[in-house]
């Protein structure tokens, strides 16, 4: 793979670290006995999915067109796998659809499920019915995304449980961490017993949600297994995991080209890509993304602080430093950028969505999807 001849911007999934990912994901699965389903909100490279769905049991989607991407893009590797449905609050005109393909279905609060239950189950008599509770205790590193904060509307709490949804259900949904390691997962199950644990042994399955960093270099991945098999033995229920993020963690990247370099105070160069169009996530979280060859601001001898195309003032991705010049033309690797991207970039400012790319392990480069200007047209009227 030449970089210095790809068009850009493009996002890159090297195959053989995203497979590197699905195996230890496996190794939790075979090891703790649960298991672990593709969080779509994530990652969604459908073109991925031959290899994922073989190692995983199926996707856990948040609303229709996730589940029929699900559904359409993994089950038709292997039938058997899952499709599991959560949504903050069902529409109406959405719910029969979602019912006949989906195999599990999570309410978010009883009222739903005790509206929408008997229908789904016309629809479809071998669907699993589940419940997301929220157990009002969380570790997150930031409130936007801590689904158990004040006021929180994500699941429903031990105060406004309905235990007439009881003989309805076969599990208990909990999502509450986001980019944490085992032991923020061993302080939620300890509230979520504490709260509901009268509740744990009449159900099938227990759904421990997402935000797990299974893949990352520190995740305690020997405690995670203990953890999950001993609440296993205390419940005798089945256990799922929903990663969405440590699927797709530090397996590609994204390239962009210095298209200009202006002084303003300092050298800015200006890039194919945008922070806030193609990178959402470092204004959102916010956070500083890892540029290839790169140091801090003054690390090195030459700094410049990197810009978006695009006409808002703020779509800076930060301040780094090269060993030599940066030059019009030259490649911009942003590293660790194939999760929560592609899946919440925008045409903003009519900006071309990066291409979609996959490394393969004998060293192909497939450019999967190309974007160009239908792409933002047909997204307006």
């Amino acid at each position: 793979m030449n970089i210095e001849t790809m068009k850009t911007p493009c996002y890159v999934c090297e195959e053989q670290l995203l497979e590197n990912n699905l195996k230890l994901l496996d190794r939790v699965q075979k090891e703790s006995g649960a298991k672990v389903i593709l969080a779509l909100k994530g990652f969604a490279m459908w073109s991925t999915f031959d290899l994922v769905s073989k190692y995983l049991y199926g996707c856990t989607s948040s609303g229709l067109h996730e589940a029929k991407l699900a559904y359409e893009e993994f089950k038709k590797f292997d039938a058997s796998k899952e499709v599991h449905t959560y949504s903050p609050a069902f529409k109406d005109e959405d719910i029969d659809e979602i019912a006949k393909i989906s195999d599990h279905i999570v309410f978010n609060s009883p009222s739903q499920l005790m509206r929408f239950k008997d229908r789904v189950l016309e629809i479809n008599p071998n669907i699993s019915i589940s419940i997301r509770i929220n157990p009002e205790f969380s570790s997150s590193p930031a409130d936007m995304y801590n689904p158990c904060g004040l006021y929180s509307r994500l699941g429903t709490t031990l105060a406004n449980f309905d235990e007439s949804v009881l003989e309805h259900i076969d599990g208990l949904n909990f999502h509450a961490l986001c980019e944490q390691n085992v032991d923020a997962l061993e302080g939620v199950l300890e509230a979520f017993e504490e709260k509901f644990g009268k509740y744990i042994d009449g159900m099938k399955y227990i759904n421990f949600g997402g935000g797990h960093h299974i893949t990352r270099k520190d995740y305690d991945v020997e405690r995670l297994i203990e953890v999950i098999k001993a609440f296993k033995a205390r419940h005798n229920v089945e256990v799922y995991l929903e990663p969405g993020e440590a699927v797709g963690w530090q397996t590609g990247y994204l390239v962009a080209t210095v298209l200009d370099i202006v002084h303003n105070g300092m050298d800015v160069a200006i890039l194919d890509t945008s922070a806030e169009a193609h990178m959402p996530d470092t204004l959102a979280m916010p956070y500083r993304a890892d540029v290839r060859f790169s140091g801090e601001a003054g690390e090195k001898k030459h700094t410049y602080r990197f810009g978006g195309n695009t006409c808002l003032a703020g779509d800076i991705m930060g301040d780094y430093s090269f060993d030599e010049p940066l030059h019009v033309g030259q490649r911009i690797i942003f590293e660790d950028q194939i999760h929560y991207t592609f899946v919440k970039n925008t045409t903003f400012n009519g900006i071309k969505l990066p291409s979609l790319a996959i490394l393969r392990k004998d060293g192909r480069l497939d450019i999967v999807k190309e974007f160009g200007y239908e792409d933002y047209r047909d997204r307006l009227s």
